[in-house]
């Protein structure tokens, strides 16, 4: 069985001026996550939050954070963005970043909170596929990473299926970049469950309406899933949708 379907909310694409509001707005719209790009001007190019923007959102809000580490050296970071974070919030890393990820998926449970690795469109699934029994969620990038309002690569979506396909059941598989209510079914069709959307949200007039078309979206890839049981996927819906499992 999968895990539920989850909103991240990526900040990335919220205007800067008026942060609190904005996270208070997605907030009362029930978004699941709060997507947080962390970028070094190295790993990528662009250079964005650090940990004290962590923190401040920290004392605004409840919404576990999905703090998405694009840096070079993680392993010199965590620390840092885990004491700015809390319990149940999550740090991903990079698998192009490191030669030692088992350690830095240590530092991070060791400090008290969830771990995820990340791949970018062009790194083959085979490099992270030894870890899924040791994180808790595999963030696949649908675009080159580094600005929001790119466009979804619809070639990262057999790696999705690859993925889920050799996942534990409990394992949250997010993707990230480019996506839309035109194509978020793609991506869970291919069975993830964690959907990080930017521009999506924060640059439409009406924020709390797009995350919850966004959910419909994905809950109706999912019925329509179980009418054609085209895949072998599992994947239940979040509460308030349709009730039970989807079996395949």
């Amino acid at each position: 069985m999968q895990p539920e379907i989850k909103i991240a909310a990526s900040i990335l694409a919220a205007n800067p001026v008026r942060l609190e509001e904005e996270i208070k707005t997605i907030e009362m719209a029930g978004v699941d996550l709060i997507h947080i790009d962390v970028m070094d001007g190295h790993f990528v190019p662009n250079i964005t939050m650090g940990p004290f923007i962590v923190e401040g959102i920290k004392r605004i809000t409840k919404i576990p954070l999905d703090i998405h580490l694009m840096v070079e050296h993680p392993e010199r970071y965590v620390k840092t963005f885990a004491e700015a974070a809390g319990k149940g919030d999550l740090i991903t890393f990079h698998i192009e970043t490191t030669k030692k990820p088992k350690e830095v998926i240590s530092l991070i449970k060791d400090a008290g909170l969830k771990a995820g690795v990340s791949l970018n469109p062009d790194t083959p699934t085979e490099s992270v596929e030894n870890l899924l029994d040791a994180v808790d969620m595999v963030l696949v990038m649908s675009v080159n990473p580094g600005f929001a309002g790119q466009r979804f690569i619809s070639k990262v979506l057999p790696k999705i299926a690859r993925l889920r396909s050799m996942a534990p059941d409990e394992l949250d598989i997010e993707v990230d970049g480019g996506i839309t209510p035109e194509n978020i079914s793609q991506a869970v069709r291919e069975g993830a469950n964690v959907i990080v959307a930017a521009s999506a949200i924060f640059k439409t007039n009406d924020p709390c309406g797009a995350i919850k078309t966004l959910k419909q979206k994905a809950e109706q890839a999912i019925r329509e899933e179980y009418h054609s049981a085209a895949k072998p996927h599992q994947i239940p819906l979040r509460k308030g949708g349709m009730k039970g499992v989807v079996k395949k």
